[in-house]
């Protein structure tokens, strides 16, 4: 992982001007929760309405120590989810139905039922996240260009949505045929909910009403004309972000304000990628805020990025290859010491070892297959 990179730094922030059940197919027990050298689930998102594509929601669980995985079947009756996340309280499973006329979907980890599935309110749902609180969770709308919330009760199941919000305004960057929200997460500090829209090169900042779950819009960072902003992941310090440009290929450090919501965008920089056609699609960062990584399909290799001055930097270290086609999708496991890159056109996760002190990647060994893989989420 060799090569440098110019480092570009982000001013800081400035304040703002005056269903019912299905069945797995052989899914054996769940995978219990144990202790760091014990297993440890993952679950695959996968599309399911694609030729060689997969028949729901992957289950499996990987060696912490060594990083290999091994499969135990595969959770039916979600359809294309090609997202997931989890409950903060590790019980409930949410995936997107990435389809037009799209949903979100909770399934009960202990037995693995799946507990029912909401409308979205939008096309083509891509990302969800669940706010810190747990009780409400977010999606976005890719096809609509729109933004959800659901409430969660108490046993994890979904109710109506209770907000969705289009967005109409900036009208849609150069190439655009009309907004693409591609993101919907909440700001560390849990004060506000920030929306990625591709198509309109803006990231939208909502507070969420945490008693009616509604959103009140209260700041856009516009990206340059053409950027195509696809992934935000934010610093531990709260005070900074990193932003995945997906159409111009490159990434921006953002600087962030919590207590108004406002992001501001700084100058864009390099993904590491070369000559060839690269589409950045998202960024990680460690747990104490020292290094950054970036997936690039196209280029096929992953970014290692030092983050300095307290999160207002990033300097490019050097790329990797990711073992894979097309890393649609990265994560950490919890302890950070794996990367799992799940590889859409290769249909394989591939594992990393992450070195604590330098944030270089070592290979865990052979990739693991699984039908058009699109997300790896090890818990």
């Amino acid at each position: 992982m060799a090569g440098t990179a110019a480092v570009v730094a982000v001013p800081s922030p400035a304040a703002p001007p005056a269903g019912g059940p299905a069945a797995a197919d052989d899914p054996g027990p769940a995978v219990p929760a144990r202790g760091p050298s014990g297993p440890r689930p993952l679950y695959v998102g996968t599309y399911t309405s694609v030729d060689g594509g997969g028949t729901g929601i992957g289950l499996a669980s990987y060696d912490p120590a060594t990083g290999r995985i091994s499969g135990s079947g595969t959770l039916t009756g979600v359809p294309d989810p090609s997202y997931l996340a989890v409950h903060p309280d590790g019980r409930t499973l949410y995936a997107v139905d990435e389809r037009q006329d799209g949903g979100v979907t909770a399934v009960r980890l202990a037995d693995r039922r799946v507990l029912g599935t909401r409308g979205a309110g939008g096309a083509g749902p891509c990302h969800l996240s669940v706010h810190p609180s747990g009780r409400w969770l977010l999606s976005a709308d890719y096809g609509s260009g729109s933004v959800a919330v659901h409430p969660i009760d108490a046993s994890g199941a979904l109710g109506e949505r209770t907000d969705v919000v289009t967005h109409t305004t900036p009208p849609p960057g150069p190439g655009q045929q009309g907004p693409h929200a591609h993101q919907f997460t909440t700001s560390p500090d849990g004060g506000h909910v920030l929306a990625v829209d591709l198509g309109t090169d803006t990231v939208y900042s909502y507070r969420l009403d945490q008693a009616n779950g509604t959103l009140t819009e209260v700041a856009q960072a516009h990206a340059r004309p053409g950027a195509g902003p696809r992934h935000l992941t934010f610093h531990p310090g709260g005070r900074y972000a990193y932003l995945a440009n997906e159409v111009d290929d490159t990434v921006t450090v953002c600087g962030y304000d919590p207590a108004s919501g406002w992001l501001t965008i700084g100058e864009p920089q390099s993904t590491g990628s070369g000559a060839g056609t690269n589409y950045p699609a998202q960024f990680v960062v460690t747990a104490n805020g020292g290094y950054a990584f970036l997936a690039n399909r196209g280029d096929n290799s992953l970014a290692r990025y030092a983050i300095e001055a307290d999160g207002a930097r990033l300097r490019l270290l050097g790329t990797a290859p990711v073992g894979g086609d097309f890393p649609r999708q990265i994560a950490l496991s919890p302890d950070g010491g794996l990367l799992f890159a799940a590889n859409q056109r290769s249909g394989t996760v591939t594992v990393f070892h992450v070195d604590a002190g330098s944030g270089e990647l070592r290979s865990a060994g052979e990739p693991f297959a699984s039908p058009v893989a699109v997300c790896a989420l090890p818990l």
